[in-house]
Formats: C-alpha cells, sequence, structure tokens
C-alpha cells in the first residue's frame, strides 16, 4: 500500500516547549495529545492555535514538526484540528506494539511468538556442534547458517563503527552476550512506564525504578533483547554470536514494558537515532490501535479519523526523516497470515482501551499497516528452516521486499523436527524477564516450564546468560537488519562530522536485494496449513517469479553474498 503525505524539514531537535498555560476553557488538562503541524517551521502559530482550543504545549520535535500537548479530554482533537497551522491530533496512548496493549493483546501475542509455550513441544534430534569461529550455541541457530553469516564473518564479521538503533521495548545491555557490543552512551528510553491504564487496570505493572523511568540498558519485556541478539550478540567464545557480531548495539526504546508504544516516544526514538547517525534501525512492531491506519474511515468518528490521519503523517514524516539522514530501517511484515496488498476485514482495531474492537473494512488505496508499509522501510516476511513461509507471517507483492529466517514451531510436518522449540529462533533473554516469566528460580535455576520451552542458560565462571526461543517476524527483521550492517560494515565511508561509518541508505538497499538468495514460489502456489492444524484463512497464494515473488520478495537474505559481491551494486 501506499498513502502520499507531504512533508517538509528541518533541523532536529526535542525541546521543552516554552508556551504559557492555555487560558481558554476551565476543563482540567488530564489528556496529553501528539499535534501533528501542518508546517514544521511554524512552531509559534501552532502553538497559538494550540491554546486557543484550551491546550497546553509541553514539550515539541522539532525535527518533524510534533508538539505534546495536554488538554482537556473532550472536544480538544476537532478544535486544534480546525487551525490551518495543524495537520491533526492524536491521544498520546498506545498506538504501537510488538504488539500487546492488554492482557488479551498479550495472550494474542503469545499465541505466535511463544507457541512452543502453549503446545506440547515434541523432542528434537541432537543438535549440531558449532563449526570454528562460532558460540557454543550456535548449533542451534539454524537462521545464522541460512543467511550465511557463519561463512560471511571470515571476510565481515561487523564493524564497532557501524550503530544499529534497537526500536523495541528496550535492551538489555547487561547481558554477557550483549555487552560487548552495547553503547550505552548513546543508549536511550523515551518512555515512562505507566503502573496503571485510564481504566484504572494493570498496564506496565509497579514502576522498578524512581521515576518509572528504566535505565537505557534494561529491558523488562524481553522482547527487544531478543532482537539485539539475533543482530549483534558478540561473538566471544560464550553463548550465541549474531548476523553482525561486532557492530555496535544501541537502545532507542520506544515501548512500553507492557510491549505498547505511544506515538511521541516512536517519533523521537526515530529522529534522536537518526541526529546520532544510527546506520540501521530495526523496527519489529506495528501501530495500533488501529491495526490498519486508514486516511478515509467511513466507520471511524471524527476523533478516530483524525488519530488515523495523524498516525499516518507523524510516522511518514520520522520515517523521511531518517532516511534522509542516512539510516537504512527494517520493519517487521507482521504476524496476521495476510496478503498486505489484499487486506481482509479488520477485526481487531481499535484494540485500546480494550474492548472497543469492532468489524471495519479496509481498503488498499488509503490503509496504511505501519510501519512496515511506511515510506522507505524494507519489510521483511518470516521463514521456517525449511524455507517455507512460515504460517503466521504476512506475505504479498506489494510489500514483501525481502525474506529471513523467523522461525516456524510447525514446520517440517512428517519429520523429527515438527513441532520443536529447535523450529524457532534462539536468542538472548534478560534474567529479570526469565524470572518473572517462571522460567528460572530465584537461584537461577531453568524450572521444568523453561526447559520445557527450551530456555538456555550459558555460565562461564561468574558470568551466566539466558537465551530463549521466540518466533515471528519480529525476528525476521532483525536478520535482515544484521546483514544490513555488515553491508555497511564492508562498504561504508567515514561519516563527515560524526565518527562511524555511512553507507546510503538506498546504496544498502539494493545491495540486499541484488545480492539475496532468489527463491521461486512454491509448486502449487497456494499453501494450505491445514494439515499443521491451522483453519483455511491461514491458506496463502504466492504470486510472482523467482526474481521476485510475495513469499520471498527478491529473496532470503545473503549475509556472505552482501560482503562479497555487494561492491558491484553500489
Amino acid at each position: 500500500m501506499a498513502v502520499a503525505a507531504t512533508v517538509s524539514l528541518i533541523a532536529a531537535g526535542t525541546s521543552a516547549a516554552g508556551a504559557a498555560p492555555a487560558s481558554a476553557g476551565s476543563q482540567q488538562k488530564d489528556t496529553e495529545y501528539t499535534v501533528l503541524l501542518e508546517q514544521p517551521g511554524n512552531r509559534d502559530y501552532a502553538i497559538d492555535a494550540v491554546q486557543k482550543a484550551g491546550g497546553e504545549v509541553v514539550r515539541s520535535n522539532d525535527a518533524v514538526g510534533v508538539l505534546t500537548v495536554k488538554a482537556p479530554a473532550t472536544g480538544f482533537a476537532e478544535k486544534v484540528s480546525a487551525s490551518d497551522q495543524i495537520v491533526g491530533a492524536a491521544r498520546s496512548k498506545p498506538i504501537g506494539h510488538a504488539p500487546a496493549t492488554s492482557k488479551a493483546e498479550k495472550t494474542k501475542r503469545d499465541n505466535v511468538e511463544k507457541e512452543n509455550k502453549s503446545e506440547q513441544a515434541a523432542k528434537a534430534p541432537a543438535s549440531s556442534k558449532s563449526t570454528a569461529g562460532m558460540d557454543p550455541l550456535d548449533g542451534d541457530l539454524w537462521g545464522l547458517n541460512l543467511v550465511r553469516s557463519n561463512i560471511a564473518r571470515a571476510k565481515q564479521a561487523g564493524d564497532k563503527r557501524v550503530y544499529v538503533g534497537i526500536l523495541d521495548t528496550g535492551v538489555d545491555g547487561t547481558h554477557p552476550d550483549i555487552a560487548p557490543n552495547f553503547n550505552n552512551e548513546l543508549s536511550r528510553n523515551f518512555t515512562v512506564d505507566i503502573p496503571n491504564d485510564s481504566d484504572g487496570g494493570v498496564f506496565d505493572g509497579p514502576c522498578e525504578f524512581r521515576g518509572c523511568v528504566d535505565p537505557a540498558n534494561h529491558d523488562d519485556g524481553g522482547h527487544g533483547t531478543h532482537v539485539a541478539g539475533t543482530i549483534g550478540a558478540a561473538a566471544n567464545g560464550f553463548g550465541i554470536s549474531g548476523v553482525a557480531p561486532n557492530v555496535s548495539l544501541v537502545n532507542i526504546r520506544g515501548g512500553q514494558d507492557a510491549g505498547s508504544f505511544f506515538l511521541q516516544p516512536v517519533v523521537d526514538a526515530l529522529t534522536y537515532g537518526a541526529d546520532i547517525g544510527l546506520d540501521v534501525i530495526n523496527m519489529s512492531f506495528y501501530v495500533d490501535p488501529w491495526y490498519m491506519n486508514c486516511i478515509n474511515d467511513a466507520s471511524a468518528t471524527p476523533e478516530e479519523q483524525l488519530e488515523q490521519r495523524t498516525i499516518i503523517a507523524s510516522v511518514q514524516r520520522a520515517l523521511n526523516y531518517a532516511h534522509r539522514k542516512g539510516v537504512t530501517l527494517i520493519g517487521a511484515a507482521g504476524n496476521n497470515h495476510e496478503d498486505l496488498g489484499k487486506p481482509r476485514q479488520d477485526i481487531v482495531s481499535p484494540n485500546y482501551p480494550p474492548g472497543h474492537a469492532r468489524p471495519r473494512p479496509v481498503d488498499n488505496a488509503t490503509c496504511l499497516n505501519l510501519p512496515t508499509e511506511g515510506n522507505h522501510v524494507i519489510s521483511v516476511s518470516s521463514l521456517g528452516p525449511s524455507t517455507s513461509k512460515a504460517d503466521y507471517s504476512n506475505y504479498g507483492l506489494e510489500q514483501t521486499a525481502i525474506s529471513a529466517p523467523g522461525g516456524y514451531f510447525r514446520d517440517g510436518l512428517g519429520t523429527p523436527w515438527y513441532r520443536t522449540n529447535e523450529n524457532m529462533i534462539l536468542s538472548t533473554y534478560p534474567r529479570n524477564v526469565a524470572l518473572a516469566e517462571g522460567a528460572i528460580d530465584e537461584a537461577g535455576n531453568i524450572t521444568p516450564a523453561g526447559l520445557a520451552a527450551g530456555v538456555k542458560k550459558a555460565v562461564d565462571g561468574d558470568k551466566v546468560g539466558y537465551y530463549q526461543f521466540l518466533q515471528g517476524t519480529s525476528m525476521a527483521a532483525p536478520h535482515a537488519a544484521g546483514v544490513a550492517a555488515l553491508i555497511v560494515s564492508q562498504y561504508g565511508k567515514k561519516d563527515k562530522g560524526r565518527p562511524g561509518l555511512t553507507l546510503d541508505p538506498d546504496k544498502v538497499e539494493k545491495v540486499l536485494y541484488k545480492t539475496a538468495i532468489q527463491r521461486a514460489c512454491p509448486n502449487p502456489r497456494t499453501v494450505t496449513y491445514v494439515p499443521v492444524g491451522r483453519p483455511a484463512e491461514f491458506d496463502a497464494t504466492c504470486e510472482g517469479d523467482s526474481k521476485f515473488n510475495g513469499f520471498y520478495g527478491h529473496g532470503i537474505v545473503d549475509a556472505y553474498g552482501a560482503v562479497t559481491r555487494g561492491g558491484q551494486f553500489i
């Protein structure tokens, strides 16, 4: 899908706004909004419009023209959007997740990513041993071999001057496999924990740190740490290694503990990452409360219509800004098992507050699944170890740019590997999350539940690390992000005025596509997942040819091809 968005960009910067409190209206300003300016440079005029509508500006992101505003809960969005200085306004509630905004939504996410914990996993055949130059648990990383990182590292294992941003739930920078590559100085957390939601229910849970702001090296969800390990876990003779084991990892956290994302932190994370010179940003989440954000939604209230338009325009501006600043943007295609060029009826939106979803038609021309369908984003579909498209993975000619290992628990029907943990992706697991989820006990020993889920433990003296199996397009995207980081490491030039290397993201994209391992559609083209226990709704038809198709895009990302042959395409 493609929705045009007009943008104007000015110098970057996030700042507190020196606006006076609004005098209009007597309602309590108890709701926070994200307000998008028509022109980023018209900040003073926009602040005036906000005040006249009864709002108070508390801070701004001048890079893309976004204001954070406190205003009354009713009427503000419509009033402020009437100004010709304003594109629209959206309540600052969770609008993106990895994906979870309530207990029900978290359960839905876990049913995909942690399917092995809800199903009885079979015992897999013995894993092969690690090869030379690999870490002890790398024998379980079939994805590392599929993208040929295991042989690419003999030529290029990544450069510390290449910085990869993890826009996720956080990164455990203390994990023994993350710490050697983690850049604490550049890492930031753009979120504030929310103990309870507006309906009085539990949201993020109790704040673990004073001020409800987690340190930039902390992860209470585990999702971001898993992503970071796949990209750049150190090749240090311990645990696992990542696709690009020598690059620098930077946490630009935009996700809550609950797995949800607010618009403002996501935009701030993207613009901050662009300004500090990140080379790659991985985005393994999608935007909600609308699974599809639509320009024209006849089923929505006026405020909901403004919200969706504001989300689209704000995210697009931030993506454009990052791309212009030299960032290669990698996105997960999504786990809704649908052709994104032919979307089904949306039955999950709006998913916040919980219980407000309603069936609504969506169209391909004016609706976007963000960020994967956003400007300049390389959308990644997910494969199992047999290179089959995973049952849950989104696909389609229109948006699948490339494919990568994301895990597929039900792969290998008729073989000993069927429904085994090892069909999924093993990566780094924060100790605090493993403990909270009951995978380990207080002494650090793996529990029976952890053993059934395949949780692993590495020990070297006082150094202890934990690892878990997950699956999803969230796991496929970091394989592609790791290869993109290797491309910058191999062909990048010194970044003028800033430390590190840089390479035009359009060139990185071209190398990714031109060196990918081409894979034709299966025969027959329509794949049924009924034999592995899925309803017929999961059946998927692959369109296209061996050079480009809806399951694999340009092909399977190839680290070895990228670092040995990529130079001819730059």
